[in-house]
């Protein structure tokens, strides 16, 4: 069956759906809570329901201005449909993602089958479907995933709008109108990313084009108040619960902050997301070359256009900023993985092959590789071993990246290869791999060692050890102090119990002393902390009896 008929009607969606339910399903409930974004997106969301304020986001005590409240309004209702607050799983707080990487998937598909054919446009979302960006934020309780399905709701409208102004098509009032909801729901997701990718798309075509008369489709008359109407009542809301703190911090700390300089150590000179995009985006940087010199010969013609709009000037700004995380050029995946779907469905029969492309095929065939083999090191490096399944998916993927090569060196690209060999190196590291490297999922470990003691609901305090991830496991009350308040709690409340890092050891005894308490160990586990890079032992103490 050829691709045009496997994909007739509905099926493209139908089989779309499925793509991405494999690739993001696995490994959902079995992948421990990470730190230390998610951990906290997801303990927010827990206080919101413990405290029934849905207005002010916390993480215990402390406020988190940074990102408007969406997310979290998203995740709690999953939660509540799914789940309690009461519960440690962290699975219901990561549907929003499952569902929003899905819906930017489809509506990928849903505008580019009108732009460049349905062809390209099926090949061009199954690839932002297993590209490993979209799929590590689709497993993570994060907004990086649901703010991508704003941005292909935003752009698509966009893009539509702008194909039919140019060839003097009736514009209608829906597009337009998605176009503002889709601003509206992305500013309450992550403030300005979406406005930002879709202004810098109008003032980019703008320019190239010197023709603005499409531009009044959008309907700025109550396109903006409705945009005002959606956004506006909870900015004012949180705006006054706060005292202002909200926009100060979100704004002046948080976005400044990010423009001005490099923000927690996360900082890098630009061209680094083209070199990140070798395996952020991969399996669909196979086709990258080819996709920049389809790009530059079909610049006038109009979805080719548009989506150039669309990824350029976004990725020069990201590239200016000093502050870089792989999943901040994500809204632009969307345009780069039609550009590709383009360029690999229209040179399928390709006779000559150009050198930049097989260098490209050559990188791809080396990150391919390379995750293979991050995956078994790491497994070997912290367990010692590796399980028979781990072995067979990455044997699977390697197997099928090597036929996607082979199909390209012979000029008959199968691009189903390229995705099977992204399904499997998925599958296998976020439902084998991943959560089985025991070292690394210390709060977890330390969650089952408290789940053993004796008298539930007993206070714990933990002193040099203050990752997120272990405030969603052991509670909402789980104090995190020093040594030495953690020995003046364990003499107050002789019930309570202690963990303390190996590098407070010696300063918690003294404070014990100090006290006159004397504890026991309760036991110990040992591991590596991937946030700050440091191996750590951690024991639990209570009061000796």
């Amino acid at each position: 069956m050829t691709l045009d008929r496997a994909i007739e009607g509905g099926r493209a969606y139908g089989l779309l759906a499925i793509l991405c339910l494999a690739l993001y399903l696995p490994g959902l409930a079995a992948l421990p809570v990470t730190d230390r974004d998610e951990a906290r997106f997801a303990q927010a969301t827990r206080q919101m329901l413990e405290s029934h304020d849905f207005l002010r986001i916390r993480f215990q005590d402390e406020a988190r201005n940074k990102k408007p409240a969406g997310i979290y309004w998203l995740q709690a209702a999953s939660v509540s449909v799914a789940s309690t607050a009461d519960s440690t799983a962290i699975w219901p707080y990561r549907v929003p993602s499952v569902l929003g990487a899905l819906a930017a998937v489809l509506l990928t598909f849903h505008f580019s089958r009108t732009w460049l054919g349905r062809g390209a446009a099926f090949i061009g979302a199954a690839l932002l479907a297993a590209s490993l960006g979209l799929t590590v934020e689709a497993h993570l309780a994060k907004t990086d995933a649901v703010l991508l399905a704003t941005v292909v709701a935003a752009q698509g409208a966009l893009g539509e709008l702008y194909r039919r102004g140019r060839a003097g098509e009736p514009m209608g009032a829906g597009l337009p109108l998605l176009f503002w909801l889709a601003q509206g729901a992305g500013i309450l997701i992550k403030g300005p990313i979406t406005p930002l990718v879709s202004l810098l798309s109008i003032a980019a075509l703008a320019l190239a084009d010197r023709d603005r008369r499409w531009i009044k489709g959008l309907r700025f008359a109550w396109g903006v108040p409705l945009l005002a109407l959606l956004v506006g009542p909870w900015l004012i809301a949180i705006t006054r619960a706060t005292g202002g703190a909200f926009v100060t911090e979100s704004v002046g700390n948080d976005l400044l902050g990010k423009l001005i300089h490099g923000q927690e150590s996360h900082g890098a000179p630009p061209g680094t997301y083209l070199i990140a995009m070798l395996v952020t985006f991969w399996p669909g940087s196979v086709a990258l070359a080819a996709a920049a010199r389809l790009a530059w010969r079909e610049r006038a013609e109009t979805a080719i256009r548009f989506l150039i709009a669309w990824i350029v000037p976004f990725w020069i700004l990201m590239e200016l900023v000093p502050t870089k995380l792989p999943h901040y050029v994500l809204p632009a995946y969307p345009a780069l993985a039609l550009l590709s779907a383009k360029a690999l469905h229209d040179g399928a029969a390709a006779a000559r092959r150009h050198w930049a492309d097989v260098a490209a095929w050559a990188i791809w065939g080396v990150v391919a590789l390379g995750l293979a083999g991050a995956l078994l090191a790491a497994s070997i490096y912290f367990t010692g071993h590796f399980s028979v399944a781990a072995g067979a998916g990455i044997a699977i993927n390697i197997a099928l990246a090597a036929g996607m090569l082979w199909s390209l060196w012979h000029h008959h690209p199968r691009i189903s290869l390229g995705v099977g060999a992204a399904l499997a190196i998925s599958v296998t590291g976020f439902a084998v791999s991943l959560p089985a490297l025991d070292p690394l999922w210390l709060s977890r470990d330390v969650a089952t060692l408290v789940a053993q003691q004796t008298g539930a609901g007993r206070p714990i305090v933990a002193a040099g050890y203050a990752e997120p991830s272990l405030v969603f496991l052991l509670g909402t009350a789980t104090k995190l102090t020093t040594a030495g308040e953690a020995a003046a709690i364990l003499a107050k409340l002789p019930d309570a119990l202690a963990v303390v890092s190996n590098r407070e050891d010696a300063a918690f005894a003294v404070a014990l002393a100090k006290h006159g308490t004397a504890v026991t160990a309760l036991g110990r586990v040992s591991g590596f902390n991937y946030s700050n890079g440091r191996a750590i032992t951690l024991t639990l103490y209570e009061v000796a009896k």
